[in-house]
Formats: structure tokens, sequence, C-alpha cells
């Protein structure tokens, strides 16, 4: 929570006492005489500074180098920084400006004009936050909301499989731990955090086409005929054909990720999957990865036709290509992984994980405020 706290970072005790004769009755002030002293007010009291006020010309560290840390660490983002200077070389100013001041006092000081720019960039940068909350507040309820759709849809196309109603849970739980794990051990495959969200949250949707499956055949506890198989198969293109048909789907980058995982989660590294016959990375990685979250959550539960694998033998007979072909990458991330599949994905670890991607998500989302806030104010 900020309070009215004013940091001076001047080497100029004069400075420092015109300044707080003209702003001392509206704020508390904080005071440092160099870059280097400003730097450890600022840590100390990070949360409670509304506004810094930062001399160019001083001692031990100048403000462009504290401009410089303060832009390093996102600081300025949240603390608006007012130069005050005498200088009046265009290329400081431009250098200052672009590691993130937001605007210039000069020297000699006019009380009103400088109470005036205050007060104006307080306030702007509370509407910014008031703002950034409102649009993170909406954020989570949108995603809180679409989750739930998505998770109740798909768990009736899970209930009429015969199946919990969990696989859907251990899909997206798979997906994101899988996808985090090739973002960290692979990183030319450049996910961003909201890449992992939507291909985690679409992966409930991968067995949709499933709605237009007869439920005898879903739960045959038998041997499949060769014409009742091709009819489970047909779920794939079924799938995404039922999500291509939304009114939204032409706008909605969320259902194109969900499309694509629903025609081609079946589809294999080497070619012989359905329902198109794509090889390597002409299959989209959310459907290579949500195919083997898929067939790992399969092997390891119980379902009519079988019972569960042990997870040793269910990770050998992947790691064997008896389950398919996979894209070699996954399956080292499936070796890395392996330890913790084996005890179980903890709940706790998951929720984090969520959290965290939806939290970066917001973050991107609200980096483009800046325009906003210029417009509305």
């Amino acid at each position: 929570m900020f309070s009215n706290k004013i940091l001076i970072i001047d080497d100029s005790k004069i400075n420092h006492e015109i300044l707080k004769d003209i702003i001392n009755s509206n704020y508390e002030i904080l005071e440092a005489y160099n870059g280097q002293e400003g730097l450890s007010v600022i840590k100390r009291n990070k949360d409670e500074i509304t506004l810094i006020l930062l001399d160019l010309m001083m001692p031990v560290m100048g403000g462009l180098d504290v401009l410089a840390n303060l832009q390093q660490t996102a600081t300025t983002d949240e603390i608006p920084v007012m130069i005050i200077s005498s200088e009046t070389d265009t290329d400081q100013m431009s250098r200052a400006y672009d590691l993130g001041a937001i605007d210039f006092i000069h020297r000699p000081f006019n009380p009103e004009i400088v109470m005036r720019r205050i007060q104006n960039t307080i306030a702007l940068y509370s509407k910014k936050r008031n703002l950034e909350e409102f649009v993170v507040k909406q954020f989570f309820e949108k995603e809180r909301n679409n989750q739930t759709m998505i998770e109740v849809l798909a768990n009736i196309v899970e209930f009429r499989n015969g199946e919990s109603g969990t696989h859907v849970v251990h899909i997206h739980a798979l997906t994101n731990v899988i996808l985090h794990t090739l973002k960290n051990f692979v990183p030319q495959y450049n996910l961003s955090s909201e890449m992992i969200t939507d291909i985690s949250n679409a992966s409930a949707l991968h067995d949709i086409g499933k709605i237009s499956i007869p439920s005898e055949i879903l739960n045959k506890p038998g041997r499949l005929t060769d014409e009742e198989f091709d009819i489970i198969k047909s779920h794939a293109a079924k799938g995404s054909t039922i999500l291509e048909n939304t009114e939204a789907y032409e706008k909605s980058s969320f259902l194109k990720t969900a499309r694509d995982i629903c025609r081609w989660h079946h589809e294999r590294w080497d070619g012989k999957g359905y329902p198109d016959g794509l090889k390597g990375n002409e299959i989209p990685l959310s459907a290579q990865v949500v195919a083997l979250a898929d067939v790992y959550d399969a092997l390891i539960s119980k379902r009519c036709y079988k019972d569960a694998i042990p997870h040793e033998k269910a990770i050998q007979m992947i790691l064997n290509g008896e389950c398919g072909n996979f894209n070699p990458d996954l399956l080292e991330c499936l070796k890395i992984l392996s330890p913790e599949l084996k005890n179980g994905l903890d709940e706790e670890y998951l929720s984090k994980i969520e959290l965290e991607e939806i939290s970066a998500t917001a973050m991107n989302l609200m980096s483009n405020l800046d325009s906003i806030t210029s417009v509305l104010f």
C-alpha cells in the first residue's frame, strides 16, 4: 500500500530545505544525499514511497545511474521519478526519460508549479494503479469463469465415457508441468506464460468430440471392432469441427489452440497417427504435449477395458515407443518429471504454477496500460 511519502535524493542541503518548505505540509519527506544512499532508502521503503525527486549530478552515484538501477528492477513502473536539476543538456534529459523519468523540475524552483506537477504526477500514478488492480481482478474473474465452464463441459464427456472425471484434471496438470519443464530445459521453443496458460486450459477440451460418439462404443468393455475403432477415432475431427463452428472461433486464440489440440492430439511424431497423418513439428506443439499427457494418464489409470499400469512400466512403455511415437524433447521432459510423477503431482505445487502463469499473463496485459492511462487521464 502506497502512502504519502516523497523521497528527495539530492546532494544539496539547500535544495532539500526549499523542497521541504514547498511540499512538507502535504507529504511526509524522506531524504538522501547521494544516489547510493537513495537506493538504500528506496529498498527499505519501496511500498510506502509515492514519488521520488532525483538530482542528476551527485557524488558517489549520479541520478542517471540511480534511474538505470530503478529501471532494471522495474521500480519506475511503480514509483514515478521526477528529475530536479538546473541542467539544460538535452542529451542528459533524453537519457533520463529513456530510463523512466516522468518529468523534469528545473531550478530555480517555482513553488506553485512544483506543487502542481507533484500532485498531478501522484494522481496519475494512483489512477494507473487503480486501473491495474481493476484489470487484474477482471482477468482473474474471467479466467476462473472460463476454467469452470471448460471443466464442466469436459467432465460431461468424461462421465459419458464411464470415467471419474479426474482425467480432465490430470491432463491439465500434466500438460502444465510438461510445458513448464520444456520452457526451462529447451528454451528454443520460446514458450511464454500466456502460451502455457492457454494450452493447459485448452487441454481440458481435447476429447470434446466424444460427445458425438455413441456411449455403447465409448464404454464397451471388450475389444473394439475395426468399424467401432474408426468411429472412436472420428472424435478428433468432430471435436475440431465443434470448436470451428462456434461464433467466437475466428477471434479467439484460445479456441484455435483448443481446436488444434482436439484435431491433432492423436497424431504421432513418425506420421503414423490420425486423422491427418501429420509428422514431426507439422503437429502443433500444443497437440504434441497433450498427446503425451493423454497417453501417460491413460496408462496409469483404470479404465473399463483395462487395469491401471504402474508408473515405472508406463514410463518405460512410452520411452520404448510402445504407445506411439513422440517428440524426443518431450520424452526428455518426461524423464526429468518421472520422479515427481511417481510421487503424484502435488496439488499445492500445481496451484502455485497456475497462479504464477495467470499472474504473468495479467502483468503482460498491464504492460500496455501506459498508453491506456495517457488517453484516459
